[in-house]
């Protein structure tokens, strides 16, 4: 009997003993491995929507794996199953950002100063020669999200990009956080989170129009977490107090000097020339990271007089408040409730998203924006601040979350059926408070207010598409105007560039860092009062002075 398998939205049909693999082959979709399917190589991951038990009982090489994750390689169909399906790891219709805008003009790189430079067919490395060549000279940026992978190629002489690619990080099958994914790292040893994302990262860059060869330095923008699983280093003290990575516990006892990275690229045997040079930036302090230092590069808040906050909104938010004077950061455990995930209606920024949503008269159905414009499945992030400020402008929510008719839900759309719950409005509101209490707790610390910031830069794919009007009407963002709010994409994968283009940018950014302070906002005493108003869904509190 002939099992119905849906794989990324493609439907087929498949007889039993037929591996998901070779189901997704038929579909044309490249599932990745590179063991020809003995289980080795544990890359071919899928994830299970519906019908899992329809599927063989999972085979002794996947035992590293939780929840509803199979290799499909060892998956096979059984007879009588019902109606299969599965989502690879790297889905195609999944929204990434992976440009940036809106940047100040003086934080990018006018002249490139690059550590890889030519003389003749003589190709240098910081002045020492590792090639001979007459081909281009590339580098590689890579912004290493916990949900997201963007990469771009750049031409080291005239600083144009020259090819770009972005994924879903395929770490998701050890956990949607970085809290998760060390808990997961330290449960099975063997690198399995660094050889996904390395077997991944390679057939990506494989696939750019460009020769592997010609790339002679390799610049790395990740989180604390994602940057040592990335080089295959112990992450659990990143879980523990005082949230040390190996590197920043080596710069803190005087180890080294620098808590950036510089490995020879052959170490992970990723797709480069035999001599380049992987260099992963440094990081600020504790989940404070490479990619939040990434963010100081490319809006140089460090050059202006203007007092900036930079915001990176997600499941670890990252801020920073400050200008030349002085820089403060944090990092806010937010979760992953924004992102689509601990959400019965939510999904991350698929075709089939609920993106944009608005609501008039109670007999009147929703309006709605879908990515793809086909059939609804769910709300991504954009979509539920909608959702939250619709209801709270409508008067069906109040400022606690919850609904004003007595009802414990809202339904979005009858066919198919998407409803919001008050368990939903509660993750989204410790989400919001901890992002809250955050903004607060460094701006007291630094002596100012919210009202106080000349400009608020909004980075990140989540922050970029934001309406800067529902945000602010649930209290999510300061009650800014318009003009004082950026929102600048990923500024993450710019500054990468900017490392990369100019070692003078990177080496002004390693001192940077040892100078910004660090603020742990649970330490404050304040912090929780600030977390409760921040759960309210209500404009923020703007005083007009500091307080501190």
């Amino acid at each position: 009997m002939a099992v119905t398998v849906s794989i990324n939205t493609q439907t087929t049909s498949a007889v039993a003993g037929t591996s998901l693999f070779a189901v997704g082959e038929s579909l044309g979709i490249q599932v990745p491995s590179s063991c020809r399917q003995q289980g080795k190589c544990r890359e071919c991951l899928m994830e299970i929507i519906e019908g899992g038990a329809g599927l063989t009982a999972p085979a002794e090489a996947e035992q590293h794996l939780r929840g509803a994750f199979r290799l499909s390689c060892c998956a096979r169909l059984l007879e009588d199953a019902g109606p299969i399906r599965a989502q690879t790891m790297r889905r195609a219709t999944m929204r990434v950002e992976a440009s940036a805008m809106n940047l100040p003009a003086a934080a990018q790189v006018s002249q490139p100063d690059p550590a890889v430079t030519r003389v003749g067919d003589r190709v240098l490395l910081d002045g020492q020669e590792i090639a001979r060549s007459t081909g281009p000279l590339l580098g590689l940026a890579l912004d290493l999200g916990t949900t997201t992978i963007v990469l771009r190629a750049v031409d080291l002489e005239s600083g144009k990009i020259v090819a770009q690619a972005s994924f879903e990080n395929p770490q998701r099958f050890g956990g949607t956080d970085v809290m998760a994914r060390i808990q997961y790292d330290t449960d099975y040893p063997g690198h399995l989170l660094q050889r996904t994302l390395l077997g991944y990262l390679t057939r990506t860059i494989e696939q750019l129009p460009i020769d592997p060869l010609c790339i002679y330095e390799i610049v790395v923008a990740g989180n604390s977490t994602m940057r040592d699983l990335f080089w295959g280093l112990d992450v659990r003290s990143i879980g523990q107090k005082p949230y040390w990575s190996q590197t920043e516990h080596a710069y803190r006892t005087g180890q080294t000097t620098t808590t950036a990275v510089s490995r020879a690229a052959r170490e992970l045997r990723l797709p480069c020339h035999p001599q380049a040079r992987l260099y992963a930036l440094p990081i600020v302090g504790g989940h404070v990271g490479g990619d939040a230092a990434a963010c100081l590069l490319a809006v140089a808040p460090h050059h202006s007089d203007e007092l900036v906050a930079i915001m990176d909104l997600g499941t670890n938010t990252e801020l920073f408040i400050g200008n030349r004077q002085k820089l403060l950061a944090a990092s806010c455990p937010a979760g992953p409730a924004f992102e689509g995930r601990a959400i019965s209606c939510g999904m991350p920024g698929l075709d089939g998203a609920i993106e944009k949503i608005s609501l008039s008269s109670e007999s009147t159905a929703p309006v709605i924006q879908v990515i793809g414009d086909g059939l609804p499945e769910g709300i991504c992030g954009s979509g539920l601040i909608d959702l939250l400020s619709e209801l709270r402008r409508t008067d069906r929510l109040n400022e606690y979350g919850r609904f004003e008719d007595g009802t414990s839900e809202f339904s979005v759309t009858a066919n198919p059926a998407i409803s919001f719950s008050e368990s939903d409005i509660n993750e989204l509101a410790q989400a919001k408070g901890a992002n809250v209490a955050g903004l607060l707790t460094v701006a007291k610390a630094y002596g100012t207010t919210l009202a106080q910031l000349d400009r608020f830069y909004l980075a990140g794919g989540f922050g970029r598409h934001l309406d800067l009007t529902a945000a602010r009407r649930i209290g999510l963002i300061p009650d800014l105007p318009d003009e004082k709010i950026v929102q600048i994409g990923n500024a993450a994968i710019a500054g990468a560039c900017v490392a990369l283009l100019s070692v003078t940018r990177r080496r002004e950014l390693e001192a940077l860092v040892k100078t910004i302070r660090h603020v742990e906002l649970e330490t404050d005493p304040g912090f929780f009062d600030h977390f409760v108003q921040g759960c309210q869904f209500n404009p923020i509190r703007m005083q007009p002075e500091a307080t501190a």
